[in-house]
């Protein structure tokens, strides 16, 4: 892996941080990513006294708004020319129905539409730097995910692990139709659950208690790096190993139906 960059979204805290931590460790160049530049700079420092691994930046960007998510595209390709893996982690609970500056739910802005600019944007260097692979963190709570289109963001009704569980249901529909997207050209694109994690998040939407945050690192690591992996494309994980997600993911037209309305809302051409 020494010869690899890593980028890892929402990587001060929580499991992103510990997915960085764990791939500093292997050599390769991790570039982490946060909101705040005092806490990017405090958790590259950490990682370094930990790992001993001097390839490691960070970027700042809030990826709520489309210009945020552009941003950080932006600037990972004024540093760097390739891209071997992309790990989409970011992620809010909002128990209250917030706008973002672009008008979304934030929920569904980070977690699903951060992950749609971001992975789109930096595809053209993800394709260039074959074999690559993108890896989008979900969660098994998109079992419960309903997909309403005239409900996307919560305008006729709003309730906060819905919405949380839509956002990480979205992570599945967007991962498979990249997928399809990207097969034959060198990049792999696959999602996971991490377990029931004790992050802020958890407590935040949950109030609960989960395993050891270093245990969330496990299979998003296992993504990046092992080579049972390799040309695997469009699955979901959970513990390292493929499991089902859920059925609303298998119907086609809903997936292309929903990166349709995920281009308008991003205001992207397909």
């Amino acid at each position: 892996m020494a010869d690899k960059v890593i980028l890892i979204t929402g990587s001060t805290d929580g499991i992103g941080k510990q997915t960085a931590i764990k791939l500093a460790g292997t050599g390769a160049a991790v570039v982490i990513h946060g909101r705040n530049k005092e806490k990017c700079v405090h958790t590259r420092d950490e990682i370094f006294a930990r790992t001993g691994n001097t390839k490691v930046d960070f970027l700042v960007s809030d990826i709520s708004t489309k210009k945020g998510a552009e941003a950080l595209a932006a600037a990972f390709l004024n540093k760097y020319d390739r891209l071997d893996v992309l790990i989409n982690n970011a992620g809010v609970f909002m128990k209250q129905r917030v706008l973002t500056e672009d008008g979304l739910e934030m929920t569904f802005a980070v977690n699903h539409m951060s992950y749609f600019i971001l992975t789109n944007l930096l595809a053209p260097v993800l394709i260039t730097s074959a074999p690559s692979r993108v890896i989008n963190v979900s969660s098994i709570a998109h079992q419960n995910g309903r997909l309403h289109f005239e409900n996307l963001q919560g305008e006729k009704k709003f309730d906060g692990y819905q919405a949380y569980a839509l956002s990480k249901l979205a992570n599945i529909l967007f991962t498979i139709e990249m997928a399809e997207k990207l097969r034959d050209q060198g990049v792999t694109v696959n999602v996971l659950h991490p377990g029931v994690i004790t992050t802020n998040l958890l407590a935040a939407g949950f109030g609960s208690q989960g395993a050891p945050v270093e245990d969330g690192a496990e299979t998003p690591v296992y993504l990046a790096t092992s080579d049972d992996v390799r040309g695997t494309t469009g699955k979901y994980f959970i513990k390292c190993r493929e499991a089902k997600y859920s059925p609303i993911a298998n119907d086609a037209e809903t997936r292309k139906q929903f990166w349709r309305v995920s281009l308008k809302l991003a205001g992207m051409k397909n």
